[in-house]
């Protein structure tokens, strides 16, 4: 992807037409792993929480300090899907949001949620920069790839652990490889950004729940995360939870978001302006 070589891994690198670059670049990678790893040029930290957590005002999740419910640690508002679905054999699809999929408070149920925040880019820039220094922008480029692949190995990872001793709501999951890279894994992990949860500035409620400073992590003003070959977001595991496109909202729905978060409309149509 990086090189803009399309294609699944590993049939690409027989493909009739990117096949000979594939096959190159994946060379080159595999080096520049290597030397990676014997210079010790990456460090990788990670850290996960887990809360009791209940949905609460239909859109919002709520994250407690304990299991007493009393005390919220935190409040994730959602937002919900507004643009006109059709039937499917003759049964409407649902409106969507993530909260759909945590019990709600006065359902009695006591259910539970995560969140994370890995990275396995501490030291990644010093080393770019110096490859960068030597005109090696080839070099750089693919340094950067690869901390990005590991970052998101790494989320992988822990995401698999989670489900099978820290959550442990799966603990006899079994899955190939293939089997991982399809997620035919129970729950999810939305990432602030993306389609079904698109507003970034939960990030800053998240980073300062997890002390992600202790890690070495970090947002920048525009809520970037630093270092950049990073990966954060929520552990959700219902069986049906699944990913989705918020898509396009309404007016109404800002103005109500902005009534639960406490912030002006102006603000959050600066945050939300692609989906509105």
């Amino acid at each position: 992807q990086t090189w803009d070589l399309a294609g699944p891994f590993p049939a690409i690198l027989k493909d009739e037409i990117v096949g000979a670059e594939a096959v190159r670049v994946f060379s080159d990678g595999q080096r520049m792993l290597k030397r990676a790893i014997e210079g010790r040029w990456l460090t990788a930290n990670a850290v996960v929480a887990l809360y009791p957590a209940n949905s609460v005002n239909d859109d919002d999740i709520a994250f407690y300090t304990d299991e007493s419910r009393n005390e919220v640690a935190m409040t994730w508002h959602g937002l919900r899907q507004q643009t006109e679905k059709q039937a499917v054999d003759g049964v409407m699809r649902p409106s969507r949001c993530l909260a759909d999929f945590v019990a709600p408070k006065d359902s009695g149920i006591a259910d539970y949620a995560g969140m994370f925040a890995v990275t396995a880019g501490i030291g990644a820039e010093k080393k770019e920069k110096a490859f960068q220094d030597d005109l090696d922008d080839y070099s750089s480029i693919m340094l950067k790839a690869i901390a990005d692949r590991l970052a998101e190995a790494f989320a992988e990872c822990l995401h698999h652990r989670v489900r099978t001793d820290l959550w442990g709501y799966a603990p006899q999951e079994a899955l190939s490889n293939e089997e991982m890279i399809a997620e035919k894994y129970r729950g999810i992990r939305p990432a602030p950004g993306y389609p079904a949860c698109p507003d970034h500035s939960v990030k800053q409620d998240m980073f300062a729940l997890l002390q992600c400073n202790e890690i070495g992590m970090s947002l920048t003003e525009s809520l970037a995360m630093l270092p950049a070959a990073s990966v954060s977001g929520f552990y959700l595991g219902h069986p049906d939870s699944a990913y989705f496109n918020v898509g396009k909202i309404g007016e109404d729905q800002v103005q109500d978001l902005a009534q639960r978060r406490g912030v002006t409309a102006q603000e959050l149509q600066r945050l939300l302006a692609p989906n509105l």
